[in-house]
């Protein structure tokens, strides 16, 4: 018969497997490089105040631009193709009152977005390209340059800075975004 004896059972030292998980998370974290996040460069508007509220804005010098669920685009409630929106929104920032439908002058004139919440992203960056086209090529012609030049002017340079701030006086960009919300077509 076998002679039972008591053996010890051999035991993992865990202190040393804690030691080595810790390593190689440490590695993990050191190796992982984590992406940047991307976005839109916009300037904010100031922090409203008591004193700093909103001010009242005719109809005549907002250009409303809808996109809806589908992707459709409507400016002034009209279907307008994306391509064309660039040609329309500089015809009415650059109107100067000529056009009674149109806006009165370019630093009152309001650009309104308004997207569904079933509009694609893309779709809204488009449309938002082509409205920020629009606003650097009427400051272009305005300086008597090409877009390309506009779009390299040094704001470092005195000089360069003297023409930017006052193409930007004569063509403020005023882009409102509405908060996206269910819109019915």
């Amino acid at each position: 018969m076998a002679k039972s004896t008591n053996r010890a059972t051999p035991e993992i030292n865990a202190s040393s497997m804690a030691d080595i998980a810790f390593l190689l998370l440490i590695f993990f974290l050191v190796t992982t490089t984590i992406g940047a996040d991307k976005g839109l460069q916009m300037l904010l508007p100031p922090e409203k105040t008591i004193n700093n509220r909103p001010s009242d804005v005719h109809d005549r010098n907002v250009l409303k631009v809808i996109i809806n669920s589908k992707n459709e685009l409507l400016v002034e409630d009209m279907p307008m193709n994306i391509n064309t929106l660039r040609k329309e929104a500089k015809r009415f920032l650059a109107n100067n009152g000529a056009d009674p439908t149109l806006s009165d002058n370019p630093q009152i004139a309001v650009v309104s977005v308004k997207t569904d919440r079933g509009t694609e992203y893309n779709t809204y960056l488009k449309v938002l390209d082509e409205l920020m086209a629009a606003y650097n090529e009427l400051r272009a012609e305005k300086l008597g340059i090409t877009v390309d030049h506009y779009l390299q002017l040094d704001e470092k340079n005195p000089k360069e800075n003297q023409m930017l701030k006052y193409v930007q006086k004569v063509y403020p960009r005023r882009l409102s975004e509405a908060e996206a919300t269910q819109i019915e077509m």
